[in-house]
């Protein structure tokens, strides 16, 4: 397979790189600022692209590479799972196969959903910060904070990464409450067949459902009023779901009471009204973040490209 051409769109992973040029002819697409020159050289010779979430594989790039048989998704961004940027109708109009990487990311997006309820509810990156700057020593204890145990949970979205959420918070002696598009009645969960109602009824509200047009500010300010100021949020799913203006607002303004945030409308950019906030935990986009998992992801684009030239079976088909 060694001289099969593989297009990696942008730098993602240090190990998808060494295991890439391992078994094929990895082209990194970035180092090629003249791209005229880049596919008159090399168009023919690229039977793979491997993408992700921020660069994948539009039409004009698979027009551009004629022997394209296979677009593969590395991706750290959960429900998406990477296809955001991929033309998947054009894929399949031409025969190109397309996989993804799902599942390899839930417990570690669903751990720190539950991390951050931890984190918000109890103050854990305050009282860091109070003991570092020497107010534990001269101002004395640190204000009483909020439990967890036995808070009702509201999910929306009860998919992979939600039930895994659902799942670790009964550990904690918490209701499980959902929204999703429809009632699931295989489970023992209470369903609430709207977004307001749902935040109406619960301590914590979790967003972890996919990004579509429909879900787009899904958590507005009528959802956050519902949710009122004794609620926490929690996102660990995509920017957008959330109205930022109107969470920032209503978290500057005491109408929510905290929230405990991954993602962000606007990435890598962070409302600076939020800095100031203890009831604010603010995080890096770092949902799937661990080498694990990662590298997880990375054997999963090379199995994926190897089963394809092998003539075997994806291991995760999407086209």
């Amino acid at each position: 397979m060694e001289s099969i051409g593989v297009l990696m769109t942008c730098p993602m992973s240090t190990y998808l790189e060494q295991e890439l040029s391992k078994r094929f002819n990895l082209l990194k697409f970035w180092n090629f600022p003249q791209k005229d020159i880049f596919f008159k050289e090399n168009a023919l010779s690229i039977r793979a692209i491997v993408g992700n979430a921020a660069v994948g594989a539009d039409s004009q790039l698979i027009d551009s590479l004629p022997s394209l048989e296979i677009v593969s998704s590395y991706c750290n961004i959960p429900y998406s799972v990477g296809l955001d940027k991929i033309d998947l109708g054009y894929c399949k109009e031409k025969g190109i196969r397309v996989t993804n990487t799902p599942d390899v990311l839930t417990d570690d997006v669903a751990d720190l959903a539950i991390g951050l309820i931890l984190t918000t509810l109890r103050g854990i990156s305050a009282c860091d910060r109070f003991v570092r700057a020497g107010f534990w020593k001269a101002k004395g204890d640190f204000k009483l904070t909020t439990k967890f145990t036995g808070k009702t949970v509201g999910i929306i979205g009860l998919g992979r990464i939600g039930m895994a959420i659902a799942k670790r918070a009964e550990a904690f002696s918490c209701p499980i409450t959902y929204y999703s598009r429809t009632e699931k009645p295989d489970l023992k969960y209470k369903y609430y067949p709207s977004v307001t109602e749902l935040a109406s009824n619960c301590d914590i509200l979790v967003v972890a459902c996919p990004l579509t047009a429909e879900t787009r500010h899904v958590v507005n300010r009528e959802v956050i009023d519902a949710l009122g100021p004794k609620g926490l949020l929690i996102n660990i799913g995509r920017g957008p779901h959330v109205d930022e203006a109107e969470l920032v607002s209503a978290l500057v303004e005491g109408r929510l009471g905290g929230a405990g945030l991954d993602v962000y409308e606007n990435e890598p950019e962070v409302p600076e009204q939020l800095f100031g906030l203890d009831n604010v935990v603010i995080l890096p986009h770092v949902g799937s973040g661990t080498v694990e998992t990662r590298n997880a992801m990375a054997d999963l684009v090379v199995g994926n490209l190897e089963a394809h030239f092998s003539k075997k079976p994806l291991l995760t088909p999407v086209v």
